[in-house]
């Protein structure tokens, strides 16, 4: 077969190759006869895509035994589909099964996590390819739930309706953490879950870190001194922060009055606030009334809280556990190497870059990046109270949940909310209350509880054909 490995012709400088051998000067014409055009060498040596966005689109695959396979590309999916030999199982990311027997040949594929408390990421990759990218954003509402449900306890129990005490049989288990550290450990381990039912994953690279928070708060401890708290030698909080605060009033700097002193939570507790020393500001009581009555909350010095560094230190070793139950092949690595590789790499800080770096990347193909969260299953507000209405009361569950999918006339649209008792369907701008009615809906798909979205932006919401 003929190879062409020398071109005589002027190369445009906006090619992927090099210059050929004649000068400008020799070309009577510097212009392309067709704009745009651009020629290459049949001995290729870069990437042709590289001049597009570098970013593929993968379409998971599962066999007919439901085991997950390599992904493949759009194109292959449509043939499939269109031929019957595949049918979708799932839109968010988008699935299909197999409905003929293969060979279920895979590869080696490593998945990487970065923890966190806030975000987690995670990429998957082989040694050519990245397949799964993203992040996951934690739902984080545990908190706010129980104190919900401490507000609703109280409210039954001082009716004071003779009740029998229960207050005997209650017993924590040992070990047992606070229920909002429990379910950031569980979604960590889900995420795992879900991914391993898209792509066949062969090992898990994990970060890890270690915190040692009392040195960060006092560089000075060592000894004895890690067994002494903030509050050792004080007879209780107050105390200690009337210390530290030498007596002074942080608001308006001025000493002790005859009204005496106030705690007020610098971060509030239903912003994520803790009942710690360092969250806690020394007023006097006429100046704790005028902070909240001209909202002066920025005045404050508001101390780092390390609610991060606590819950890795605690979470680290559950999280593996359970990742382990699924995968026996878990690596570790620390966050000081991930920094390292990320810089060499030249790329930028984010959770599913520290994903790819942690996984081994290097200079794979990267893929799509997906964004992955949560909503609650249930909503517990069954009864709305509205001025000028009668009670609004929810006696069924919809069938059509938020961010759920549905499709009039063919266009695919997401679920902003029901209303109605459950005869009209939003999907557009809640203000504007843009909606259909329920017997337009032609189909729909439930999305549960976990979402994998490509864009975090609004632009989700738009009408898109389907």
């Amino acid at each position: 077969m003929q190879k062409l490995s020398r071109r005589k012709t002027y190369t445009p400088t906006n090619t992927s190759l090099v210059r050929g051998d004649c000068d400008l000067q020799l070309n009577k014409d510097e212009n392309l006869s067709v704009a745009d055009f651009k020629t290459f060498d049949n001995n290729l040596e870069v990437n042709p895509r590289q001049h597009t966005d570098g970013l593929k689109d993968k379409v998971y695959v599962l066999s007919m035994g439901n085991q997950p396979l390599m992904p493949c590309s759009v194109t292959k999916a449509r043939h499939l589909l269109e031929a019957r030999k595949a049918k979708i199982v799932r839109h968010q990311p988008f699935c299909i099964q197999l409905l003929f027997e293969c060979e279920n040949k895979v590869q080696e594929l490593v998945l990487g996590v970065d923890p966190g408390y806030e975000y987690v990421g995670f990429s998957v990759i082989t040694k050519n390819e990245e397949l799964i990218s993203g992040e996951l954003v934690l739902e984080n509402g545990m908190s706010k739930r129980l104190l919900e449900k401490v507000m609703y306890r109280k409210g039954r129990r001082n009716k004071l309706w003779y009740r029998q005490p229960r207050f005997l049989n209650r017993k924590k288990k040992f070990g047992l953490n606070p229920p909002s550290v429990e379910r950031r450990i569980e979604t960590h381990i889900t995420l795992v879950k879900k991914i391993c039912e898209l792509v066949p994953v062969s090992k898990v690279n994990f970060e890890v870190a270690n915190f040692d928070i009392q040195r960060i708060n006092n560089p000075n401890v060592e000894g004895e001194g890690y067994q002494q708290g903030s509050l050792y030698g004080y007879e209780n909080t107050k105390a200690f922060v009337l210390n530290r605060e030498h007596g002074k009033c942080q608001l308006c700097g001025n000493g002790y009055d005859e009204t005496g002193w106030h705690l007020h939570h610098i971060i509030p507790k239903s912003k994520g606030g803790t009942d710690k020393p360092n969250n806690q500001a020394l007023l006097h009581k006429k100046c704790h009334e005028k902070l909240h009555k001209q909202k002066l909350f920025k005045k404050l010095n508001a101390e780092k809280q390390f609610k991060a560094e606590i819950f890795m230190l605690i979470a680290k070793e559950k999280i593996m556990q359970g990742i382990k139950k699924m995968i026996p092949n878990v690596g570790i690595t620390f966050g000081y190497e991930t920094k390292i590789k990320r810089n060499e790499l030249k790329i930028e800080k984010t959770h599913n870059n520290d994903a790819f770096v942690i996984a081994g990347g290097t200079n794979q193909e990267r893929s799509m990046v997906l964004h992955a969260n949560q909503k609650k299953h249930n909503n517990r507000c069954l009864q709305l109270n509205r001025k000028g209405y009668k009670p609004s009361i929810r006696k069924i569950k919809s069938t059509i949940q938020p961010r759920d999918l549905f499709w009039v006339d063919g266009i695919k649209y997401i679920c902003k909310g029901m209303f109605g008792y459950g005869k009209y369907i939003l999907y557009g701008n809640v203000k504007k209350k843009e909606y259909f009615k329920i017997e337009q809906v032609s189909t729909h798909f439930n999305t549960n509880t976990w979402q994998f979205i490509r864009y975090v932006n609004e632009a989700v919401f738009l009408p898109q054909k389907g």
